[in-house]
């Protein structure tokens, strides 16, 4: 799997980051908390795609969202918040 196989899309509707490889599906889910706040509260990859860097290119994802659209994020999700704490970002 190459950077360029991954194609993350963001649904609006389920709110949601999320990338489809070999019919599996990972995601991020966040909760529009109002005040230009989103809550990440969920990480998702399948067992089968794990340890491919797949939640860091989701959360990566959501984080450059934020950033365009000047929200604040809780990363309730503790992947998230770990990313985040790693990257000097909490």
């Amino acid at each position: 799997m190459t950077d360029s196989a991954v194609e993350i899309i963001h649904d609006a509707i389920e709110h949601q980051f999320k990338v489809n490889i070999n019919e599996k599906c990972a995601y991020l889910a966040y909760a529009n908390m109002g005040d230009r706040t989103i809550d990440c509260y969920r990480t998702f990859v399948p067992e089968t795609l794990r340890g491919k860097g797949i939640a860091a290119k989701l959360t990566n994802a959501v984080l450059d969202y934020a950033e365009q659209n000047s929200l604040k994020i809780i990363p309730t999700c503790s992947y998230v918040e770990k990313y985040m704490q790693s990257k000097g970002l909490i």
